[in-house]
């Protein structure tokens, strides 16, 4: 069983991010970059796939410029056998990514693709929907458990009420969770081993892909800065500032 793990190159999350001046995006300079959290659990999901027996082989896919090679290396000393990296220094949107990867499924013709379900900087949250449309692939997002037998896909997902268990035919798309399970560090050993490991590079143009983005970015601002709480001497007194300060209630 072939697993696609596509990869994302994002601001490291130990990183405080800091806006430009002219608001027109955040300022990169010198700026550590990883790879994305939820892809790191994505590609820990895959090889852990591959420990159990069921997944034979784990291509790691990013797409971005030349520095994304860092973030698939990591895939590969994290597990994954080899890689593509589809170069550009476009700022693509979720849609021209999906599309991209859509190619890379029909070229790649894995029984199963696994994302992570947002990345820490656009904060999206619709590659993989995208993808899955695009594929013609059933999807089951925000997975918090992924139990494959039988040629289905078992995807415990979480939701607003709960947990919702959805039986998927594979080939299928699959993004995951927070609580999916916990990365493993790459010991020195496998990063030296993924220096070794093949990295098809290819460019858009090798793709059939309208990658003119249809989302323009206004402005970036930093959130405001959090106010210092306050003590009230009695109940009263917090429901006359919960109604008349805050106006939270009425």
């Amino acid at each position: 069983m072939k697993v696609l793990v596509p990869v994302k190159r994002a601001i490291d999350y130990n990183v405080k991010v800091r806006v430009k001046p002219d608001n027109s995006g955040v300022d990169l300079n010198n700026v550590k970059m990883a790879i994305n959290p939820f892809c790191e659990i994505a590609v820990e999901e895959a090889v852990r796939l591959k420990e159990k027996g069921i997944a034979t082989e784990i291509v790691v896919v990013s797409i971005g410029e030349k520095a994304s090679q860092e973030q698939i290396r990591t895939g590969l000393a994290l597990g994954g056998d080899r890689g593509i990296h589809i170069q550009t220094d476009l700022a693509l949107d979720s849609l021209q990514i999906a599309k991209l990867l859509n190619k890379v499924v029909e070229e790649e013709s894995p029984d199963l693709v696994i994302l992570g379900k947002q990345s820490i900087d656009s904060d999206n949250n619709q590659t993989g929907q995208m993808l899955a449309a695009l594929a013609g692939m059933p999807q089951g997002t925000f997975a918090s458990e992924v139990v494959i037998e039988d040629g289905k896909a078992k995807v415990t997902r979480e939701i607003d009420g709960g947990l919702q268990t959805v039986l998927l035919d594979l080939p299928a798309v699959v993004t995951t969770d927070l609580r999916l399970n916990e990365p493993r560090y790459a010991s020195l050993p496998n990063i030296m081993k993924a220096k070794r490991k093949p990295i098809d590079t290819k460019s858009v143009d090798d793709f059939d892909v309208d990658v003119t983005s249809n989302v323009k970015t206004l402005k970036v601002m930093a959130p405001p800065q959090r106010q210092g709480g306050a003590k009230v001497a009695s109940v009263e007194e917090l429901i006359d500032k919960l109604k008349n300060e805050a106006k939270v209630i009425s």
